[in-house]
């Protein structure tokens, strides 16, 4: 199975850090956000990495390489302005073939052990959910006896984590252009076609100063 990082974001609510260092160079614990999700990959089994970049992206590229140091091959899906998470993957699918995909957001910490992702999705995509955060305490969806739908009134939550399993088929009719990746989700959650499992560990959608301060204090307490 192949994996890709998104990694094109500009990270606006990270200035001033951002607009020298594209967000998944910025460190956490003295290491950027998105080695720790190359280590991670590699270490759990994933060795072909897509990953698409547009702000300052040259920088990621001159920074990580071929890969090769982390155990990985590494292809860059270069975008001149970002299109979005869905756009994004739709672009970069003929890196990522014809079967199932990794999917991970390039600015979120976590310990999450990928290698269980290694495995055949029955429909067109597997959503891994987090307890919801104190800056998203409403959640996105339900989950019930391991599938994902769109959250009802008054429905227990939870919060999508920025790491799925999606297969091709998902963007079937779609255009080369920007469009979110929400979408698409959630009509293939109408037609039963959305799996998902619970996180099991540590993770922090690292989109502002204090969520990185809270990130390199989980870190510190791990090491």
């Amino acid at each position: 199975m192949k994996a890709m990082i998104l990694a094109a974001g500009k990270g606006e609510r990270m200035r001033p850090l951002t607009l020298t260092t594209p967000k998944p160079l910025v460190r956490a614990g003295g290491v950027p956000l998105i080695e720790y999700h190359l280590r991670a990959l590699a270490a759990a089994g994933f060795s072909e990495i897509v990953i698409n970049h547009a702000w300052l992206g040259q920088q990621i590229e001159d920074y990580l390489g071929d890969g090769s140091q982390y155990g990985v091959s590494i292809q860059y899906s270069r975008e001149g302005e970002p299109l979005e998470t869905g756009g994004a993957i739709f672009r970069a699918l003929p890196l990522l073939g014809d079967d199932a995909f990794l999917v991970v957001n390039g600015d979120i910490w976590t310990d999450y052990d990928f290698s269980v992702l290694h495995q055949p999705i029955t429909g067109l995509a597997h959503l891994v959910l987090a307890d919801n955060p104190a800056h998203h305490p409403t959640g996105d969806f339900t989950l019930v006896d391991g599938q994902v739908s769109d959250a009802e009134p008054g429905a227990t939550t939870l919060t999508y984590c920025g790491i799925a399993v999606l297969h091709p088929q998902l963007f079937d009719g779609c255009k080369a252009e920007a469009f979110k990746l929400a979408p698409l989700l959630r009509k293939a959650m109408a037609d039963g076609q959305v799996s998902g499992e619970r996180l099991k560990g540590l993770w922090v959608d690292v989109g502002t100063h204090e969520r990185l301060a809270e990130a390199e204090a989980l870190i510190e307490a791990r090491r």
